[in-house]
């Protein structure tokens, strides 16, 4: 009998029952639309972090560099004077620990064993700054062609010669090969030659960025010469998102020889073995490895801004807001159409109430319409959500991130990439993917619309009288 009812009710107020359904639809859409943009933002600005630290990377463990005192961190340069041979080209590089203070090897395995990481390795960020050309001898030009006494020739001067130096300055990065899926490189993807291999962890191999290998015009099988050590390109690596932690990769013990920086460090890198625990592995690092600044990236989310920033805000705030709020309206607009209706039915429930019908059974009814008029608001929201995220994924509207240069800390390269940085502008794109949850929530909201204009309405139908529906009577 309810459902008879209700689907003959339904059938004759199909007017009444659709603009209820259009409201909520409405409002259920754009709910949709603005959960799905922020999914968007959230998965853009997951990709603009990856370039700065890398797949899998949770956090970094680093330690500022101390300030610099006299020329302790200028670089010298020598050169050879070579008497007659003044063609002779000469060069001179010097390979500096860039951005941060070394740390001991040792702290990488003590950062493992804090509870929560999954795993972490080291990395060692390096400046490599090549000087080279060649001097030029000058030439004495005699005054006049007269002589003074003894023979020799009169006052001359001396023209041409000089120098000619060419300086050369590239990042390196120094990676631990026997643990490929953590750290800086990971944000990039093998795009000719080949990755390193475990057992390369002290092989004179290299890995070159793109921009880079276009350059120097470097590709796999070239020749890379670091403070006189070559090192065969195996491979060419492309960053997914933005730039690259480094020019040229090498692996982590070939580095520190360079650098004389033997079982020395710059960077952790760390996994946490479940992300709602990256709060509790952070605390447990910095009281039990004291001195070490830990960097996560809600921390270099921060630090993100530009339109990107500014669309994800706007999301956020002012759009969950503004869906709230028309949701909230929609909602009332129901309950008070509902009522209305009630309220025009009065002969009906009157009649009804009349013939035994409790009120119980009549706000049952009453609600039971509501509720279907939800759910068909539910659909239609969810139709046209759907078709609102898929505009946005559509057009894929560009979105600019802005990361902020600086040394260490939370800025620039500051998750494990190669130090001081200037500021540097990436372009992303928008899109509006839709989750599972995004559309379990429109059917809540669908239902709860529903039993909030059924309870509108209910309530006006449970003060009803048969009384009311003889003074209806003609």
């Amino acid at each position: 009998m309810f459902f008879t009812y209700l689907r003959r009710e339904l059938r004759r107020r199909r007017k009444a029952a659709l603009v209820v359904a259009s409201g909520l639809a409405l409002g259920i859409a754009l709910v949709i639309v603005v959960d799905s943009v922020s999914n968007g933002m959230g998965k853009a600005q997951d990709r603009v972090l990856q370039s700065l630290y890398g797949l899998g990377t949770d956090m970094t463990v680093t330690k500022a560099a101390s300030a610099p005192t006299g020329d302790a961190q200028r670089p010298r340069f020598r050169f050879d004077a070579r008497g007659d041979d003044d063609s002779s080209a000469q060069s001179s590089d010097r390979v500096m620990v860039q951005g941060f203070q070394t740390l001991s090897a040792v702290t990488v395995g003590k950062v493992g064993a804090q509870p929560g990481v999954s795993d972490a390795v080291g990395g060692l960020s390096l400046q490599v700054v090549k000087v080279s050309g060649q001097f030029t001898r000058g030439k004495v030009q005699q005054d006049g062609g007269g002589f003074q006494r003894g023979g020799e020739g009169g006052p001359g001067q001396v023209q041409g010669g000089g120098a000619d130096f060419d300086v050369n300055s590239y990042s390196v990065y120094g990676t631990d090969v026997t643990k490929p899926g953590l750290g800086p490189l990971t944000s990039s993807k093998i795009t000719s030659g080949r990755a390193f291999r475990p057992a390369e962890s002290d092989a004179e191999v290299a890995v070159v960025d793109s921009a880079y290998a276009r350059q120097k015009k470097y590709k796999a099988g070239s020749t890379v010469t670091v403070k006189g050590v070559a090192f065969t390109v195996i491979g060419i690596a492309t960053a997914d998102s933005g730039d690259a932690a480094a020019d040229l990769y090498l692996p982590l013990k070939r580095a520190q020889a360079l650098a004389g920086a033997k079982d020395k460090v710059t960077t952790v890198y760390v996994e946490a073995t479940d992300s709602t625990k990256i709060g509790s592995v952070r605390s447990a690092i910095r009281k039990n490895v004291p001195g070490t600044t830990v960097t996560t990236s809600a921390d270099l989310a921060d630090t993100v801004s530009g339109s990107l920033s500014t669309a994800s805000s706007l999301a956020a705030g002012v759009g969950r807001w503004l869906s709230a709020a028309v949701l909230a309206a929609a909602f009332l607009v129901a309950g008070l159409l509902t009522s209305s209706a009630v309220s025009r039915r009065v002969r009906e429930f009157g009649t009804l109430k009349a013939l035994g019908w409790k009120s119980g059974r009549v706000t049952g009814q009453v609600i039971g319409e509501a509720v279907v008029n939800g759910l068909v608001g539910g659909v239609l929201g969810i139709a046209l959500g759907l078709a609102g995220a898929y505009a946005v994924t559509a057009v894929s509207p560009g979105l600019e991130a802005q990361l902020g240069g600086g040394a260490g800390g939370t800025t620039g390269g500051g998750f494990g990439g190669p130090g001081r940085q200037p500021a540097k502008t990436l372009e992303v794109a928008l899109t509006a993917p839709v989750s599972v949850t995004t559309i379990v929530l429109a059917v809540g909201l669908a239902v709860a619309g529903g039993l909030v204009a059924g309870a509108f309405g209910g309530w006006r139908a449970s003060r009803l009288r048969p009384a009311d529906a003889l003074r209806r009577v003609e």
